[in-house]
């Protein structure tokens, strides 16, 4: 029984690329068995996010080409051979764990991803589209991946600019920000997802000021939010505790001036300003006020900068939890596979409904 994994990701190949065999995750488990009879898997796991398409699977018999699997999922004749990678045996393990793990990730230590395998499997599992070897190798992929959570700071820190903007707001409000009121003046796309962000975090209410003001009801209704006419923007701002800045006007649009009638007018209220926007858009004269905190882009990306070392730094102890588990966890899968199957050799090729001129398994690429 031979163990792989195939697939194509951020490092090998463009979103343009990736989008072409990626699939939802309502269809993972129709592809995945269709991919299971047609490259006749004993085992198979299909895992289809933004950064990554990759099957896993065990087959009995290596004929044929695994390129065919990516064309399938693809729907046409497209040639993946250049992006495609094969991992066999102990080293398909080993990047199971460090998928799961976050540490093939695009933002090396991020989380989501292990969910994300997660569901691949448990849907892989509930269609009986695994069984002994791949139940127990994902089963052990999840562990080790709170392992490397648990016991290391690969996942501590923001490495985003929304997300360390929130983080430096809850150190702000020290109570937390679900009683807090968000106010975004502008609309780029770095500031609505610094809003997003800490809306996610139990913001209480989200302020729009934007000059088109179609604009501005438009984003506010999607956060559920109010829309504010850009000549009151000011006026609103004494409802805000957290204002987001992201105008693209050429020139600072919110000095010390403005805010000094506002603050008077809230004493003892903090105002954190993150402002998103090159050329920024307030000046520097307002870190003056009393109880005002103001943050740049500058500011921001140096602390994401500085989170990143420190993840880099909890690298090499994470590869070596990996290669350690991926060892002892490749030494019990391995007596159900160390066999070779014995009889006449299975035909090669694909079964149908696939298409007929995709070949069949071979565990390298085209």
């Amino acid at each position: 029984m031979k163990l792989f994994v195939a697939g194509i990701s951020y490092k090998t190949a463009p979103v343009a690329v990736r989008e072409k065999v990626a699939v939802r995750p309502a269809e993972l488990p129709c592809h995945a068995c269709r991919l299971k009879l047609g490259a006749r898997l004993e085992e198979v796991v299909l895992l289809s996010t933004c950064n990554r398409v990759e099957i896993y699977g065990t087959t009995p018999v290596v004929n044929g080409n695994v390129h065919g699997i990516l064309r399938h999922l693809g729907g046409g004749d497209a040639d993946y051979s250049e992006a495609l990678y094969v991992k066999e045996g102990e080293e398909a393990v080993k990047h199971l764990f460090q998928v799961a793990g976050g540490l093939d990730s695009m933002v090396v230590g991020e989380t989501e991803i292990t969910g994300q395998v997660k569901n691949a499997y448990q849907s892989a599992k509930e269609h009986r589209l695994t069984g002994r070897v791949l139940n127990r190798l994902f089963q052990t992929a999840l562990q080790v991946g709170k392992t490397i959570r648990t016991d290391t700071a690969i996942g501590r820190g923001a490495v985003s600019v929304g997300s360390v903007a929130v983080e430096l707001a809850e150190k702000i409000f020290d109570k937390g920000l679900s009683e807090k009121t968000v106010m975004i003046i502008g609309a780029g796309k770095m500031g609505e997802a610094c809003v997003r962000h800490l809306a996610k975090r139990g913001a209480r209410s989200v302020l729009v000021s934007n000059r088109s003001f179609e604009r501005a009801q438009g984003l506010a209704a999607e956060f559920g939010g109010r829309a504010i006419r850009f000549d009151k923007a000011f006026a609103a701002m004494r409802e805000a505790d957290i204002v987001v800045s992201s105008t693209g006007c050429p020139d600072t649009v919110i000095h010390r001036r403005d805010l000094e009638g506002i603050m008077r007018e809230r004493p003892h209220r903090p105002l954190f300003l993150i402002d998103i926007a090159v050329p920024r858009d307030i000046a520097d004269d307002v870190q003056q006020l009393e109880n005002a905190y103001l943050y740049n882009i500058d500011h921001l990306e140096a602390i994401v900068r500085e989170n990143l070392r420190s993840r880099e730094h909890e690298l090499a102890r994470c590869q070596e939890i990996v290669a350690d588990e991926a060892a002892e966890c490749f030494s019990r899968l391995n007596p159900p596979m160390a066999g070779r199957p014995t009889g006449p050799k299975p035909e090669s090729g694909w079964h149908e409904p696939l298409p007929a001129s995709a070949p069949g398994l071979m565990l390298r690429p085209a």
